[in-house]
């Protein structure tokens, strides 16, 4: 048996999942130093909604993190989280700018790319993971892992076969809502083991309390590669605990070779920055608590947050309940998609308004006809047809890929800020979040400016 690797989410999905990506670059460097001698195969650090928080909150700008994260790491392999044909938005994009965006991120430090698809619509993939090859990336694909009807153990393994056919370098089971418990964790990759010959990676988090035992049972059965987090923003909502899992299998046959002073340093450092998440109100502590409701609804964390969010607004809290048991009936009727970006916004939402609204799809959101009409991809199974006629009516649907539809991109949006720009990564940053982006570089702008003005008075003295 070979050593399991470990990727360590710590400066990306662990403070997104429990500290609402609020963790800045300056809270992260001081720990790299620790981070890079640990002897990690690689670290989870960009992607996600690390780009959105970085221009919308951070005044950061994404790229410069990005290059600061790399300087700083010149030993370990960076990965980054992309949603494929949305790429870090929350529309599909056109190939041109999907190409170019994977083409920035891999010349400015990423190394590995997992790609996922909300529906696991391979279509929806293909671009980024070919530009991945073409740029020298290591291109991982990640299937989106949950449970209904048609999600079973087979159709999983039939899925690896179809990414391995397409290219991809590992294969990753993403296990957005720790659903994966730990039998049918050691089930399946003994499948995948059997079917495919590529590098199986598993990620899960501990929302349910069972993420050490599924990590441990996946490492028997011979996973390759596993996703934690080092101890102070690990487990609950986040990825279990690195320090855990490396103590359990030292000296095994499963040994991760990882250096536990190095880890005990960078987990110092980092407690500190949990400590400042927490007074500045990002952490929260229930994030760190077994939500059984996970298990029952198949509602991952995030999603959680957002449905008691959306309930406060409308002074509606005691329908909690209600719009939890509407979760899976309003996913059934859309085809069963797996729940996770963006899918799981749309579903959560849906299930809010027909609770609120008295009678189910009485009204519903411009995503939600989206979905239906096939604009995000193929859902996993048939939809309820009278539903989908109550919500599009007799729109077309459609069965081709939806990027087919969208005419090349990028030169538009480098000609609308090329009065703003600065470096050729502003027009992706721009195309990703228009409004944003702009409020960033118009505030880059009058601080440059302001600053010039300073050193000429100096300079005038």
């Amino acid at each position: 048996m070979a050593k399991v690797k470990i990727v360590d989410t710590i400066l990306r999905d662990a403070h997104q999942s429990q500290a609402a990506t609020r963790m800045t670059i300056e809270q992260m460097l001081p720990a790299c130093e620790y981070l890079d001698k640990a002897g990690y195969y690689a670290l989870e650090c960009w992607g996600g909604a690390t780009f959105d928080s970085c221009l919308r909150f951070l005044n950061e700008d994404p790229w410069e993190r990005l290059r600061r994260l790399r300087a700083a790491l010149p030993n370990t392999k960076l990965q980054m989280l992309l949603r494929g044909q949305n790429i870090l938005g929350y529309k599909h994009y056109a190939d041109d700018v999907v190409d170019y965006f994977v083409k920035k991120t891999i010349d400015n430090g990423i190394d590995i790319i997992r790609t996922f698809d909300a529906l696991n619509d391979l279509r929806n993939m293909q671009t980024a993971v070919k530009a991945c090859k073409r740029y020298n990336g290591i291109a991982e694909v990640a299937m989106s892992y949950t449970i209904s009807p048609v999600h079973t153990e087979q159709y999983f393994v039939d899925l690896a076969k179809r990414i391995e056919d397409m290219g991809a370098d590992i294969i990753c089971i993403k296990d957005m809502a720790n659903l994966l418990l730990p039998y049918d964790a050691a089930s399946l990759i003994g499948k995948l083991k059997q079917n495919t010959k590529l590098p199986i990676h598993l990620h899960t988090h501990n929302t349910t309390g069972t993420g050490d035992m599924t990590y441990l049972k996946a490492i028997e059965a011979g996973v390759d590669i596993v996703d934690t987090a080092l101890s102070p923003l690990a487990n609950g909502t986040s990825q279990p605990a690195t320090e855990a899992l490396v103590a359990t299998l030292r000296g095994t046959e499963h040994d991760t070779g990882l250096n536990l002073e190095m880890l005990v340093k960078a987990a110092e450092v980092m407690r500190g920055v949990a400590e400042e998440l927490t007074k500045s109100g990002w952490l929260d502590p229930r994030v760190l608590s077994v939500d059984v409701n996970t298990l029952l609804y198949q509602v991952p964390g995030g999603m959680l947050s957002n449905l008691i969010g959306q309930l406060k607004q409308a002074n509606a809290s005691g329908k909690f309940y209600d719009v939890l048991a509407e979760v899976p009936r309003v996913r059934e009727d859309f085809g069963f998609p797996p729940l996770v970006t963006p899918t799981s916004q749309i579903v959560g939402s849906q299930a809010v308004m027909n609770v609120l609204g008295g009678e189910r799809y009485k009204m519903v959101t411009k995503e939600s006809k989206g979905l239906m009409r096939g604009e995000y991809g193929q859902l996993p199974a048939p939809v309820n047809e009278d539903v989908r006629k109550k919500i599009i009516g007799d729109e077309k649907v459609i069965t081709h890929r939806p990027a087919d539809d969208i005419k090349p991109e990028l030169e538009n949006y480098r000609k609308e800020i090329r009065h703003l720009s600065e470096q050729d990564e502003d027009a992706l940053s721009y195309a990703l979040f228009p409004q944003v982006a702009l409020k960033f570089f118009e505030a880059r702008q009058a601080a440059k400016l302001r600053l010039e003005g300073a050193t000429a008075s100096v300079a005038a003295i």
